[in-house]
C-alpha cells in the first residue's frame, strides 16, 4: 500500500525543505567530519647533531633536532626550518612543524644553544654560533632523500619562527643564500634599538631576557650549558648586561655588540621573499622594528608582505592559526612555485571593531591595502592646548609611571574595565596636552609625531611620551596597546625643541573623544636617572601633534580573518514550530499600547508537563526586560530556564500567565516573533554548503524579503569573515557554534535569545562572544542569555533573573545582586608569604588582604584604585599574573538558591 503524504504549500514547503535539509545534513556532516579527522600521519625522527662550537673550532656543541615528514607526500619536497622563541625549545615548534609536514614539506625543528637538550652557551643568534648551526642543519637537509634540491648541497628551504626564531630566520637568510623564503614573526631588526631605544635602557624586558635565558631547564638529559645567574650566556654578553644593568645606561660597546648580532647588520644580503608578521601589542619589539625591516628588504628587491597581527609579546597570540595558514600560502608560492596561490595583501592589519576607549571591548576585523604605507602615512595635524608645565624625576626614579610590564602587559589592558585605565602617571611627574573633542573619528595608522620644547636643570633629560585616547567624559583614558616612547634629550639645560616619534599604532579615536599627549619623567619598564631632576616641557607650536592615516587601507568583510566566528541560530526551530503547529489558534489578546516599546514582559507564567502532577516546570514567573539590557537568566539544572525560553519563542504554550513582546501576546506563530532571534539547544547546517550559503538558505526558508535580512549588518556585528566562504564541514565546533549568532541576528531582531552560547568555545572565543552581546545591546536592542558560566555572566550582563524550582528567586541589576566591587583577586605565580600579606594589609588604601589558593584577595578602602595597588605589589616583588575584580556572583548565586544542593 502506498503512503500518501499531504503536500505542503507555499512558505511551508520552503520551510519543510530547509528543516529536512538541516536534519539530514546533520548526519552527513558527522560522517564528513569523521573522515576529516583522519589527517595524514606524520613521521618524526629525533637526531642529536654534533657541530663545531665556532667555525674551524675543535670544540663542539650538541644540537637536539626533530625531523617531520608526512606519509601522504611522496618524492622530494621543499624543506622548512621552524625556530622557537627565547626560553623555549624545539618542543614549542612541534605543532607547527606537524601541520607544515601535512602540507607537503620536510620540516626540521631544533633547540638553539643553551635551550632544551642542546648544549653550548646562548649567543643571542651569534653569526658564528647559532647562525652557523643553522647552516649545518641546511647541510643535513641537503643529504636527506625526501628533500628537493636546487643543486647538489642546496636544498629548497624556507624558515619561519617567532621572536628569537624569527630573528634567526632573517640572519640565516642573510648569511646563507641557500635559504629561499622566510616568514619571521614578532621579531627584531636591531636588538640594540629594541633594548636601548634612543639610548634609554629597557630594564624590565632586558632583565626578563637574561633571567629567562639563565633559568635552569628541567630535563632528563644532562646539559653542561646549564648554570645559574647569567652563566648560560656567552661571557661577553653577561658582562655587557651586568655593566648596563648596574649603570642604568647603555654604552657604545653594548650597542655595537647587539647590533652585530641583529639582522640589520647584514641588511643588504637579505634578498628572499619575506612575510613579516609583527604584533601590535608589543613593547619589546614594536612595529617600528618591522617597518625598518620591510623598507630595507623592499629596497633589496625582495617580495615583501607585512601583517600587523593583534597580539605580540604583551598581548598573546589569538591569530596563530591564521598566521600559520598565511605562512603556508607564502611557502606554497615561493618554495613550491605554485604561482596561482594567493599570498594575501601586501599590507594587512587586524583591527578591533566596535571598540571605544571606555570599555575595551574588542573583536578582530581585517583591513588591507595594496601597498605598505609605512609609519608616516598621510599625516594630519591635531591642535593641542596646554601651557608649559614643570615635572620632576624623583630620586631613584621611584615611584615610576606604569605603561606595560613584561609578563602581565595583557592583564593591564583588562584594568580599563575597572574604570581606572590601563596606565598610571603620578602627579608632579608628567605634563599633559590635550586636543579638542574630535568632530569625526580618526583612524591612526603609524607613528604619530610630536614637537615639544624641553628644559632641564641638568644637561640632559630622560622622558617618556605617549598618546592617550580620552573618552567624552574627559576622565576615562586608554593607552593604545600600553605603548610608550622613551627619549634622551641632551643639551637640555638651555632648552631644546625636539621631535618625538611616538609608538606606532593602529587605533581609531572615536568622534567626541580627545587625544592627550603625556610626557612623563618615569616609566616602570625603563631605567630613569637615579638623581632627582626638574624638567619643563611645553608645546612647540599649536599643531604640535601630527598623526598618520592610511587612506589606502580599507576594512571590508571579505578581508576579515579566515578563522573569524559565528554561532548557529536555532531559529530554524521556530520555522519548524510554525510548520508543525499550523492548526487553528485561539484569537490572541489585543496588543497593549503601553508596552509597545518594552521588549519583554512576563506575567504569572506557569507550565506543568504531563506526568509531573506534583511539580511545576515554571510557576508564577513574573519579570520584565528593557531596551539596551543584557539579561542573564540563571538557575541550577531543572530551574525552568529552557522551558521559559521555549514559551517565550512560542514553541510551547504556557498553562497560565502571559508573555508579551513589544506589547503583543506570544502564541505559536505570532507575527511579533519575527522581531525575536534565538539560539536554543544547538543548531544544524548543511555541511557541503558554505557558511554564507547556509545563512541565505535559512533566510529564504522564512519566506521574508531578502532586503529585510540585513545580512551585512548582522555579519558586521557578529564579526564573521573569510570563514563564510568555506564549507561548514571544515568548521571546528567553536566555529559552527559561532556561525549561529549571525543566523540569529539576520533581520536584526530587537530581542535576541541565547541559551548557553559559549558551549564549545575556547577562552578567546568566549571573550568575543561576550563582546558581541554587549555591542548588540548597546545599539538599542535587548539580549537574554542563559549560561552556567557565572564569571562570564557577571562580565557580560547588566541585569539578572535568578530562578530555582521554576520560581523567581530574585531579579535586578547585577551590581545589586552581586554586591560591592571593592574586592580584587590578585593571581600570583606562587604562594604569597605571610610577611608580604601583612605588608599589603598595612598599605594605607587597603582595608584588608588575605592569602588564598590562587593568590591574594585584597579589599580596597576606596581612596585608591587598582594601578596604585599593582605598583605596590610589584615593589614588594609579588609575581602578579592577573588582577581583576573578585568574582562574587558565584557566592551570591549559591546563597540565593541554597548553595549546598
Amino acid at each position: 500500500m502506498a503512503l500518501k503524504v499531504p503536500r505542503p504549500r507555499g512558505r511551508r514547503l520552503v520551510a519543510l525543505v530547509a528543516v529536512l535539509g538541516v536534519l539530514l545534513g546533520g548526519g552527513s556532516w558527522a560522517a564528513v567530519a569523521a573522515s576529516d579527522d583522519a589527517a595524514p600521519a606524520v613521521h618524526r625522527e629525533d637526531h642529536v647533531l654534533t657541530l663545531p662550537e665556532k667555525p674551524g673550532s675543535k670544540s663542539t656543541v650538541r644540537i637536539d633536532t626533530s625531523y617531520f615528514t608526512s606519509t601522504a607526500t611522496s618524492g622530494r619536497r621543499p624543506a622548512v626550518l621552524v625556530g622557537h622563541g627565547f626560553g623555549a625549545s624545539k618542543a614549542a615548534a612541534a605543532g607547527q612543524a606537524r601541520q607544515l609536514a601535512r602540507a607537503g614539506y620536510a620540516v626540521l625543528t631544533w633547540s638553539a644553544r643553551g635551550f632544551g637538550h642542546s648544549t653550548g652557551k646562548i649567543g643571542l643568534n651569534d653569526p658564528k654560533g647559532e647562525v652557523a648551526d643553522v647552516s649545518h642543519l641546511i647541510d643535513w637537509l641537503a643529504k636527506r632523500p625526501e628533500v628537493q634540491l636546487d643543486k647538489p648541497g642546496d636544498p629548497r628551504v624556507g624558515m619561519t619562527g617567532a621572536s628569537y626564531g624569527g630573528a634567526i630566520a632573517l640572519l640565516t637568510a642573510g648569511h646563507d643564500h641557500r635559504v629561499d623564503a622566510i616568514a619571521p614573526q614578532i621579531t627584531y631588526w636591531n636588538l640594540a634599538d629594541a633594548l636601548f631605544p634612543d639610548g634609554v635602557f629597557k630594564k624590565l624586558w632586558a632583565g626578563y631576557f637574561f633571567t629567562t635565558g639563565s633559568a635552569p631547564v628541567t630535563t632528563t638529559v644532562p646539559n653542561p650549558a646549564r648554570g645559574v645567574a647569567c652563566h648560560r650566556f656567552e661571557a661577553q654578553l653577561c658582562r655587557m648586561y651586568e655593566r648596563v644593568a648596574v649603570s642604568g645606561r647603555p654604552d657604545a660597546a653594548a650597542r655595537k655588540m647587539l647590533e652585530s648580532r641583529s639582522p640589520k647588520a647584514i641588511a643588504d644580503e637579505i634578498k628572499v621573499p619575506t612575510l613579516i608578521s609583527q604584533g601590535q601589542s608589543d613593547s619589546l619589539f614594536p612595529l617600528g622594528q618591522a617597518d625598518e625591516m620591510a623598507r630595507t628588504l623592499k629596497k633589496n628587491g625582495a617580495p615583501v608582505a607585512v601583517d600587523w597581527i593583534e597580539g605580540g609579546h604583551d598581548g598573546g597570540n589569538r591569530e596563530e592559526s591564521r598566521v600559520l595558514a598565511r605562512t603556508e600560502a607564502w611557502f606554497a608560492r615561493y618554495l613550491k612555485n605554485e604561482r596561482a596561490t594567493d599570498t594575501g595583501p601586501a599590507f594587512r592589519i587586524s583591527r578591533a571593531g566596535g571598540v571605544n576607549a571606555a570599555d575595551g571591548a574588542s573583536r578582530l576585523r581585517g583591513a588591507s591595502g595594496d601597498s605598505y604605507p609605512g609609519l608616516r602615512g598621510d599625516p594630519r595635524s591635531v591642535p593641542l592646548a596646554g601651557r608649559e608645565q614643570t615635572l620632576a624625576n624623583p630620586a631613584g626614579g621611584d615611584p615610576p609611571a606604569i605603561s606595560s610590564v613584561p609578563g602581565i602587559g595583557a592583564a593591564l589592558g583588562s584594568l580599563s574595565a575597572l574604570g581606572n585605565g590601563p596606565a598610571l602617571d603620578f602627579p608632579g611627574q608628567y605634563a599633559r596636552f590635550e586636543s579638542a573633542a574630535l568632530k569625526s573619528a580618526v583612524q591612526v595608522t603609524g607613528s604619530p609625531t610630536a614637537k615639544i620644547r624641553v628644559r632641564s636643570d641638568h644637561d640632559e633629560a630622560v622622558l617618556f611620551a605617549k598618546v592617550y585616547d580620552v573618552g567624552p567624559d574627559g576622565q576615562t583614558q586608554l593607552l593604545p596597546h600600553q605603548l610608550v616612547t622613551p627619549l634622551r634629550v641632551t643639551g637640555a639645560k638651555d632648552g631644546r625643541t625636539v621631535s618625538v616619534r611616538l609608538p606606532a599604532i593602529d587605533h581609531e579615536f572615536a568622534a567626541g573623544h580627545r587625544m592627550r599627549l603625556v610626557v612623563s619623567a618615569t616609566d616602570m619598564a625603563y631605567a630613569s636617572p637615579a638623581e632627582p631632576a626638574v624638567y619643563k616641557v611645553g608645546l612647540a607650536g599649536e599643531n604640535a601633534l601630527s598623526v598618520p592615516t592610511a587612506p589606502g587601507v580599507h576594512t571590508a568583510p571579505s578581508s576579515l580573518p579566515w578563522w573569524v566566528w559565528g554561532l548557529p541560530l536555532a531559529a530554524v526551530l521556530i520555522a519548524a514550530a510554525l510548520l508543525l503547529t499550523g492548526r487553528r489558534r485561539t484569537t490572541p489578546p489585543a496588543p497593549d499600547p503601553d508596552l509597545a516599546d518594552v521588549p519583554l514582559r512576563i506575567t504569572g507564567l506557569t507550565k506543568k508537563y504531563a506526568g509531573a502532577e506534583d511539580r511545576y516546570a515554571v510557576q508564577d514567573l513574573t519579570f520584565g526586560v528593557e531596551r539596551g539590557q543584557v539579561l542573564g537568566l540563571l538557575g541550577p539544572n531543572g530551574a525552568g530556564k529552557t522551558t521559559t525560553l521555549r514559551m517565550l519563542m512560542g514553541l510551547i504554550t504556557p498553562d497560565e500567565g502571559e508573555i508579551r513582546v513589544f506589547g503583543h501576546a506570544v502564541r505559536p506563530g505570532a507575527p511579533v516573533l519575527s522581531r525575536v532571534g534565538a539560539f536554543v539547544e544547538g543548531a544544524g547546517f548543511l555541511p557541503h554548503l558554505t557558511g554564507r550559503e547556509n545563512l541565505d538558505l535559512y533566510w529564504r526558508a522564512t519566506g521574508r524579503p531578502a532586503e529585510d535580512a540585513h545580512v551585512e549588518e548582522a555579519l558586521r556585528i557578529a564579526g564573521l569573515g573569510e570563514a563564510l566562504q568555506r564549507a561548514v564541514r571544515t568548521y571546528s565546533q567553536g566555529m559552527r557554534q559561532r556561525l549561529a549568532i549571525a543566523q540569529a541576528m539576520l533581520g536584526l531582531p530587537d530581542l535576541l535569545i541565547l541559551d548557553e552560547p559559549t558551549n564549545g568555545l575556547d577562552p578567546p572565543q568566549i571573550r568575543e562572544m561576550r563582546d558581541v552581546m554587549i555591542r548588540y545591546a548597546a545599539e538599542g536592542r535587548t539580549v537574554i542569555v542563559s549560561s552556567h558560566l557565572l564569571a562570564e555572566v557577571e562580565q557580560t550582563c547588566t541585569d539578572l533573573v535568578v530562578m530555582d524550582r521554576g520560581r523567581l528567586v530574585q531579579a535586578g541589576p547585577v551590581a545589586e545582586i552581586v554586591g560591592s566591587g571593592d574586592t580584587l583577586l590578585v593571581g600570583t605565580a606562587e604562594p604569597v608569604p605571610a610577611g608580604v600579606v601583612e605588608k599589603v594589609s598595612a598599605l594605607p588604601f587597603v582595608a584588608s588582604a588575605a592569602a588564598g589558593d590562587d593568590g591574594l584577595l585584597v579589599r580596597l578602602d576606596g581612596t585608591a584604585g587598582t594601578p596604585e595597588l599593582l605598583a605596590e605589589l610589584l615593589r614588594l616583588d609579588v609575581r602578579v599574573e592577573r588582577i581583576g575584580p573578585h568574582r562574587r556572583l558565584e557566592d551570591a548565586f549559591l546563597t540565593l538558591i541554597g548553595g549546598d544542593r
